[in-house]
């Protein structure tokens, strides 16, 4: 049985019309800026939430527990189920699939012990690419697609620095509205973010893909937090330019993007905090590994195959190879 937690912070009533009669089990596996942040709000919440993680993290959450600095609201569960070991954690409802790129395969291979009959594990990774690579390791019927949208970073092991944003939306392959995915959908609700069902989730990937290829790729590039590229007519004149780019592949790869993309994209990117940073510039600024390769050189070569020019993309990519593997690497 997995032990019940208990948080400093609890979020009080319901939303109205929502119906919470239903118990849901979800293993995080990745407990970073992403998965930590959205597991700690589940967890406060009273969803019964088990992390999978590794390493020194993974040893401040078994003895401190996990803390969570955000504008919405500091959390401290002081007690969470945290674990290298997905087999004591057992069949769950939901999987938040929130790794890093360039650890996908090894994650994938703890995917099996969670897995029951109606688990749906739904993938928050950047990139296109994460849906075909889950299919492929547990079966179509157990993936779901997903996209966050959100600003958030360990600062230390057990500690999540939240800065912006906080919206998960996730749908089913065939645009089904699934009672697995209302479920989580409630379970979200409850924990105070926002979360959408999209029936056309392959469109969300690509909307974040070009937004966040763009953005991450000339923060990491200039070194720059996204007031700086905002204040700045030329930074600014390049980031539309890239989101140009890959709105470009994207019509070239037969997805439809609605006629106010970019001007959606821009009004966001102004709505953001100054000093907010991407997870790539954070990456590069603490000397880890970088997800270049499913980002902007992904874009790069899709342009290649699809005969449309991305020198932007290309730039970025070229300038930032030297650091991909990260300072111990170099």
């Amino acid at each position: 049985m997995l032990p019940r937690r208990r948080a400093s912070r609890r979020h009080s009533g319901k939303p109205e019309g929502l119906h919470y009669n239903r118990t849901v089990r979800i293993a995080i596996i990745g407990a970073g800026g992403v998965g930590g942040y959205f597991g700690a709000r589940l967890a406060a919440s009273g969803t019964d939430v088990a992390f999978v993680a590794r390493g020194a993290h993974l040893a401040a959450m078994q003895t401190t527990g996990l803390r969570l600095q955000s504008p919405k609201g500091d959390v401290h569960l002081d007690r969470v189920t945290a674990t290298d070991d997905p087999g004591a954690i057992g069949p769950v409802d939901a999987v938040f699939f929130t790794v890093k790129l360039y650890d996908s395969d090894a994650a994938c291979a703890l995917l099996p012990p969670l897995i029951g009959p109606q688990t749906v594990v739904v993938t928050f990774q950047n990139g296109i690419d994460s849906v075909e690579r889950l299919t492929q390791a547990v079966g179509r019927e157990h993936v779901a697609g997903g996209v966050a949208h959100v600003q958030a970073a360990v600062i230390e092991p057990g500690v999540i620095r939240h800065t912006s944003l906080d919206l998960l939306i996730f749908g089913e392959l065939d645009g089904t509205r699934s009672a697995r995915l209302e479920a989580l959908h409630e379970r979200c609700h409850l924990a105070g973010f926002e979360s959408r069902i999209a029936d056309q989730i392959e469109t969300e990937l690509w909307l974040k893909f070009v937004r966040l290829t763009a953005l991450s790729g000339m923060m990491a590039a200039t070194r720059s937090p996204v007031g700086a590229l905002r204040d700045d007519p030329d930074l600014w004149a390049m980031l539309q330019a890239a989101l140009l780019e890959g709105m470009a592949v994207a019509h070239a790869k037969g997805l439809q993007l609605a006629p106010n993309t970019l001007s959606d994209i821009l009004r966001h990117l102004g709505s953001m905090p100054a000093h907010a940073k991407s997870s790539m510039l954070e990456d590069l600024e603490h000397g880890r590994r970088l997800e270049l390769p499913w980002l902007n050189a992904r874009l790069m070569r899709l342009g290649v195959e699809l005969d449309v020019a991305t020198p932007i993309h290309r730039f970025i990519a070229t300038v930032l190879k030297p650091f991909v593997n990260g300072r111990a690497a170099r």
